[in-house]
C-alpha cells in the first residue's frame, strides 16, 4: 500500500486573534478515595510568564502517519504556540530543593503551552522522596513558601506515597503549587501522578495534571497502561483562555485508543476541536476529527472527516463548512469508496453545485497500527512499572470488584472555562 486519497482543500480558518496574557494553571488530583481516607498529593511550582512571542496555531492534531486529509487552519497568534517538541519544561533538581539541606525552593515560570499533547515520566521529572520533609520559610522578599511529603494507606493494600511544594509573594497576589504521587495496591493497580497551579499578581492562572496507570482489565485478564493529561489557562484581564485533555489507552494485544478535546476563547472569538483514534489489535482502524469555531457576530465555519479501514477496504468521508452572520451556509462534503482491488469510488457535491462521482485507479494506503503502540508505551513507563506495593500477607487477597474494568478514579472533576 503507497498510494494515498484524501480529502478536499479547505478555506482556512480566518480569526484574527491578538495576544493575551495567559500563564497556565496546574493542579493535581488528591489521594483521596471514597472509603479509604485518600488524601491529597503533590508538589508546587510557581509559573506566570506570559508568552513572549505568538506564533501560529492549528486547529488539528499533530499526529504521525496517516493519508492526506482535509485541514483547516486556525488561531493565529494566540500567546500558547503549538510547539509539540518542546513540551512542558523538564522539572529538574527537585531532589536538592526538596531536601531538608537546601535552600527554599524557587518558585519557576513554568506555564503549559497549548497543544503539546501527553508529556513522558522523564519530561516531568517526577522524584518521591524516601525521607519525610515538613518545613516552611519566609524569603527576604516577604514571599512564603512550604515543602512536605507523606504516605497514605487504605484498604486493599492500598498506598499512596506524594510530595508537594508551593509559595505565594509577600501580598499574596501570586501563588504557585505543584504536587507529585505513586500509588498501587494487591490488585496490581499501579498510577503516578502530577498536577500543577498557579497565578500572577495580573490574576492570570493555570493548572495542569499528567497521570499514568498500569492495571489488569478484569475481562480480558490483560495488563493495560493508560496516559492522561489536562491543562488550562486564563486571563485575568480579557475574556480569554483555553483547555486541552488529552488520553492514550493501551493493551498487550495491540488494541489502542487516543484522542483529544480543546477549546478556547479570545474575547468574541471561540473555538473546539475533538478528534479520536480506534486501533483494535487486529488491523481494524478508525480515525476521526471535528473542530469548528465562531464569532459572536454570528460567523462560524468548520471541518470533520472520519475513515475506517481493514484489511485494504474501508472508507473515508468528511465536510467543509462556513456560516455568515445572515445565516447563509456554504458546505461542501466528500466521500471514498476504497473497494480493496486497486478502485476508489470518490464522490462530493457542494451547495454552490459542483459535484463528482468517479472510480479511479488507485492503491489504498493508510495505517493499520498506531506509530505509537504498546512496546513504546511500555518502554516509556520504566518509573510508573517500578512502583513498589506493600508486601502482601500470607493468605490475604485483594478484594476485586468485578462490576467495572475502569481504574479508580480519584480525581476532582474539572471545572470547564467561563
Amino acid at each position: 500500500m503507497a498510494a494515498r486519497s484524501g480529502g478536499l482543500a479547505v478555506a482556512p480558518f480566518d480569526l484574527g486573534f491578538g495576544r493575551i496574557r495567559l500563564p497556565t494553571l496546574l493542579r493535581m488530583p488528591s489521594c483521596a478515595r471514597a472509603g479509604a481516607g485518600r488524601g491529597a498529593v503533590g508538589r508546587v511550582v510557581r509559573c506566570c510568564c506570559p508568552a513572549e512571542k505568538a506564533e501560529d496555531c492549528w486547529l488539528e492534531p499533530k499526529k504521525k502517519g496517516g493519508t492526506r486529509r482535509a485541514r483547516a487552519e486556525a488561531l493565529p497568534s494566540l500567546p500558547f504556540p503549538s510547539t509539540r517538541s518542546k513540551r512542558l519544561s523538564k522539572q529538574q533538581d527537585f531532589s536538592s530543593r526538596c531536601s531538608p539541606k537546601s535552600s527554599a525552593p524557587e518558585s519557576r515560570d513554568t506555564p503549559p503551552k497549548r497543544d503539546t499533547g501527553i508529556a513522558s515520566e522523564k519530561e516531568w521529572g517526577i522524584n518521591l522522596l524516601d525521607e519525610m520533609v515538613n518545613e516552611f520559610g519566609t524569603n527576604e522578599d516577604g514571599s512564603t513558601w512550604y515543602r512536605e511529603d507523606g504516605e497514605e494507606l487504605g484498604d486493599n493494600g492500598y498506598r499512596c506515597r506524594w510530595a508537594r511544594m508551593g509559595g505565594k509573594s509577600h501580598d499574596g497576589s501570586s501563588e504557585w503549587k505543584e504536587t507529585w504521587w505513586e500509588k498501587s495496591d494487591w490488585t496490581g493497580y499501579k498510577e503516578l501522578g502530577a498536577e500543577k497551579s498557579g497565578k500572577n499578581a495580573d490574576e492570570d492562572s493555570w493548572w495542569e495534571t499528567w497521570k499514568e496507570v498500569l492495571y489488569q482489565d478484569e475481562w480480558s485478564n490483560l495488563a493495560r497502561i493508560e496516559r492522561s493529561a489536562q491543562k488550562q489557562a486564563k486571563s485575568g484581564t480579557e475574556n480569554a483562555g483555553w483547555y486541552e485533555k488529552w488520553r492514550e489507552k493501551y493493551d498487550a494485544k495491540g488494541w489502542t485508543e487516543k484522542g483529544a478535546h480543546k477549546y478556547g476563547r479570545l474575547n468574541e472569538q471561540s473555538w473546539w476541536e475533538k478528534w479520536g483514534e480506534h486501533y483494535d489489535g487486529r488491523g481494524f482502524v478508525l480515525k476521526w476529527t471535528d473542530k469548528w469555531a465562531e464569532t459572536e457576530l454570528g460567523t462560524r465555519w468548520g471541518d470533520k472527516w472520519e475513515e475506517k479501514f481493514f484489511a485494504g477496504i474501508g472508507s473515508r468521508q468528511g465536510e467543509t463548512w462556513h456560516v455568515s452572520p445572515t445565516g447563509e451556509r456554504w458546505s461542501r462534503t466528500w466521500g471514498e469508496e476504497h473497494l480493496g482491488n486497486g478502485k476508489v469510488h470518490k464522490y462530493g457535491k457542494s451547495t454552490t453545485g459542483e459535484s463528482w462521482d468517479i472510480v479511479v485507479d488507485e492503491e489504498t494506503y493508510y495505517e493499520a497500527e498506531p506509530h505509537y503502540g504498546w512496546a513504546d508505551v511500555v518502554g516509556d513507563s520504566t518509573q510508573l512499572l517500578s512502583i513498589q506495593p506493600q508486601e502482601r500477607p500470607p493468605g490475604v487477597y485483594p478484594n476485586l470488584d468485578f462490576g467495572t474494568s475502569e481504574p479508580r478514579k480519584d480525581d476532582p472533576p474539572v471545572e470547564p472555562l467561563k
